[in-house]
């Protein structure tokens, strides 16, 4: 409604003609010597240009005279949607269940690779996960001193055609439910009036398996799309904004991008909504629960260190530990949004 929205009228030659021409007399150090104002400029230009002069190329905007003010309407309201991710932000602590699997397809091209090299590009579909695998400098080493040449496309695509077949044969057994997740999503869809939406670097068999076992669990968004359903995945908007039109949730200000992947948070930033970035369940902490409470402090302060660094290096705008913290992080935004603050300022 216009109610959530506030309009600020500001001067067209603050932003326009003034700016530009600023702009260009301080480079060449000549500012004392324009001193004309901008609309004397352009009601100079406009009256001296025949009225339908055509198609001229290369010909630079110079605002008319008459349009003397520029509105820019702000979004007020609260947020309206949250986009979640799946291993990492709701289920799967750790982000094992596309690892071993991945670790176990190089295995059977006669590479291994660590679990750190199978991380790295996490979020992204998982064809072009592969893909960035073998992009590796560590990994193209390996494979050149096990077959003698570099890999290649050919060996992406075989790679993920055995890919696939096992990922959903386990996926099952790495859908527990991260602790207070099934909770806070609840409490944002009924308490709150949230939507909840979902992004994943799964394609639609493996999130089916996923979303079964989650839903027998008790967690239900009301909306989901697969890497595979859209033009490009993460860290590409498209599944931010296939959310958005299916849940009919405008504008993109009012949506909440939860993941825990530099991919993840990158999608939320291209499609231009709140990005949040969660350190401790996630792919760069890399643990299950009983793991994370088996570190020594120094051990656990180093790792989410390290990965609180790395989701803010993306460009999150906010960082923090677990699904849990979410709604305290959904009140502030909504401060921010009444104050007419948005994602990218």
């Amino acid at each position: 409604s216009n109610a959530e929205y506030m309009g600020i009228t500001l001067s067209t030659y603050q932003f326009g003609v003034c700016a530009c021409w600023r702009r260009l007399c301080l480079s060449l150090n000549m500012l004392s010597s324009l001193r004309k104002p901008a609309q004397q400029l352009a009601a100079r230009h406009f009256a001296t240009t025949t009225r339908f002069p055509g198609f001229v190329k290369d010909k630079p905007y110079v605002p008319h005279p008459y349009f003397d003010v520029r509105f820019r309407r702000v979004y007020q309201g609260g947020v309206k949607a949250v986009i979640l991710d799946w291993s990492g932000t709701v289920l799967d602590c750790g982000v094992y269940g596309p690892v071993i699997v991945f670790v176990e397809v190089f295995k059977r091209h006669g590479i291994d690779i660590t679990n750190d090299e199978a991380r790295a590009p996490m979020g992204t579909h998982k064809k072009v996960h592969i893909r960035k695998i073998t992009e590796l400098e560590s990994v193209r080493a390996k494979w050149r001193a096990r077959h003698g040449r570099d890999v290649n496309e050919t060996d992406v695509e075989a790679m993920f055609k055995a890919f696939v077949p096992m990922q959903l044969a386990v996926l099952k057994d790495y859908s527990t439910m991260i602790p207070g997740a099934i909770e806070t999503v609840r409490h944002l869809q009924k308490d709150k009036g949230i939507k909840i939406g979902c992004s994943t670097g799964f394609t639609r068999a493996m999130l089916d398996i996923v979303g079964k076992e989650a839903a027998k669990a008790g967690y239900h968004p009301d909306f989901t799309v697969a890497a595979d359903e859209v033009p490009q995945a993460r860290p590409y908007p498209y599944m931010v904004w296939a959310n958005a039109l299916a849940l009919d949730i405008n504008p993109v200000e009012s949506i909440v991008k939860v993941d825990d992947t530099v991919d993840g948070v990158k999608e939320g930033t291209s499609a231009g909504c709140w990005s949040i970035g969660l350190a401790k369940t996630g792919n760069y902490m890399g643990l299950n629960e009983a793991e994370i409470d088996a570190l020594s402090e120094e051990d656990y302060n180093r790792r989410l260190k390290d990965s609180y660094g790395k989701l803010a290096a993306a460009g999150a705008n906010y960082v923090i530990d677990d699904i849990n913290g979410l709604p305290g992080v959904i009140e502030e935004i909504n401060r921010r949004l009444r104050a007419g603050d948005r994602p990218w300022n």
